[in-house]
């Protein structure tokens, strides 16, 4: 009788591809999966430790499966991804529960840590992260059939003064254009009509590989793949944007006019401080030239606030900045210590309450630019992507625009019967309503 699997992904997109890698190596090996961890004879656990609160829910995690050696048919307990590349060995006293460790550049030994016997394979396995995986590795989709994430490198060469990922990610390693190609035709045939391209930075993509791979002659190559309708680019570093990248989104038809650009503050000190390379007028020209390249963009950015030694003129200029800029959409983050990093010994340590003060100050604005962006569609038709019923209201069939990536934008709520439009299918809507994210949109025909 086949073992029985139940994993559980936590985090970013990226981790869910490097989750959907292993269930398909563990199909391929004979496995199965279920929903129930009860059920489960082998628990596996692919955590995230981006910031403090992120390890919080994986350390919970794990100990709620580890509660099933007891409750279940639980017998084996494995641990992957960020968490283990970042404390390492370590857990190996802290979790006693957990029987494996495999770190973020491990993952491809999932089955044979899973068929091997009692204490034939190490309990660890960390080490510097140097693995991705290729076309050749089977992956099952865990999400929505019509949609998917493509993992175009991994890794990370900047050294951001708050950010851990380079320790947890390694340095950035890019797939071939053929490598990811073949993915992409593979995801066709199983029913994926979008794309959405995601990486660590995907700006660099392509500079590693010393053949003159970039993120145009990969956007373009992919237009190619039969079945494919829209692709959409995530994290891109605003610094070194190629323009073959700007010429392909405003040349391709399926490459959607969408850009999600973190740029994290606008205040020269807090940039210089956070160690991004680039000025409030550098960004304002990095801006410029894409709106002048790709007119109709939708832009998306994330901020963080309370970073060490934030002032009130320095959230001023982060405001106004935002005011001027008029993105489609934000995220705010309020800035978290992380051991290891070389922001977290900084002076001038900002106060909690003062970093959630800022954070709902600059989202409360950002929504009503977010609702006046949006208003310019009332009265316009657009194609969305349906997705299926809504998250927030089952009742109601929910799509998306090509400005709208899945999971973090809004969304086009539909207006009027839904029975016949199923999930995955591209239809015309006219729409009649917006809101501070969201839009409501009325099928045509």
């Amino acid at each position: 009788m086949a073992e029985r699997v139940h994993l559980v992904s936590l985090g970013c997109p990226k981790n869910r591809v490097d989750s959907e890698v292993m269930v398909g190596q563990l199909l391929a090996d004979g496995f199965e999966f279920v929903d129930d961890p009860a059920d489960a004879d082998v628990i596996v656990v692919n955590t995230c430790s981006f910031i403090g609160p992120a390890t919080e829910e994986s350390v919970d995690t794990v100990l709620e499966m580890a509660g099933y050696k007891d409750t279940g048919h639980c017998r084996k307990l494995v641990v992957t991804g960020c968490m283990v590349q970042r404390f390492g060995r370590a857990l190996e006293d802290e979790l006693p529960e957990v029987d494996h460790f495999l770190g973020t550049g491990e993952y491809h030994r999932i089955a044979a840590v899973l068929k091997a016997r009692d204490g034939a394979e190490p309990r660890s396995y960390v080490d510097t992260p140097l693995y991705i995986h290729d076309e050749l590795a089977p992956r099952i989709s865990s999400w929505r059939p019509h949609s998917a994430y493509l993992k175009i490198s991994e890794g990370c060469d900047h050294r951001c003064a708050f950010c851990i990922i380079p320790k947890l990610r390694g340095r950035l390693r890019s797939r071939t254009i053929p490598s990811l190609v073949s993915e992409a035709r593979s995801l066709a045939e199983q029913g994926v009509v979008e794309l959405n391209l995601v990486s660590q930075d995907s700006t660099a993509y392509g500079r590693d590989l010393g053949d003159g791979s970039d993120l145009g002659g990969l956007l373009r190559a992919l237009c190619r793949v039969e079945g494919i309708e829209w692709i959409r680019l995530h994290y891109a570093y605003p610094i070194g944007l190629p323009e073959s990248l700007l010429r392909a989104m405003a040349e391709e038809e399926k490459v959607c006019a969408y850009l999600d650009i973190p740029l994290q503050h606008a205040s020269g000190a807090m940039l210089k401080a956070m160690r991004r390379g680039v000025t409030r007028a550098g960004q304002e020209r990095i801006l410029d030239r894409v709106r002048r390249f790709v007119p109709d963009v939708t832009l998306r950015t994330t901020f963080i606030v309370g970073f060490p030694g934030e002032t009130d003129a320095d959230f001023a200029e982060l405001m106004d900045f935002v005011e001027a800029q008029r993105f489609d959409r934000v995220g705010v983050f309020t800035y978290q210590p992380e051991e290891g990093t070389p922001a977290a010994t900084l002076p001038g340590q900002v106060p909690d309450a003062v970093k959630r003060e800022r954070q709902r100050l600059l989202m409360e604005r950002q929504a009503a630019i977010s609702a006046e962006r949006l208003q310019r569609f009332v009265g316009q038709r657009m194609t969305v992507l349906v997705d299926g019923p809504s998250d927030v209201h089952p009742e109601v069939l929910a799509a998306r625009s090509r400005g709208q990536a899945p999971e973090v934008d809004g969304c086009v709520f539909l207006d009027g019967p839904p029975a016949s439009v199923a999930a995955g299918r591209f239809v015309e809507v006219d729409i009649t309503q917006a809101a501070d994210h969201d839009l409501v949109g009325r099928v045509v025909g």
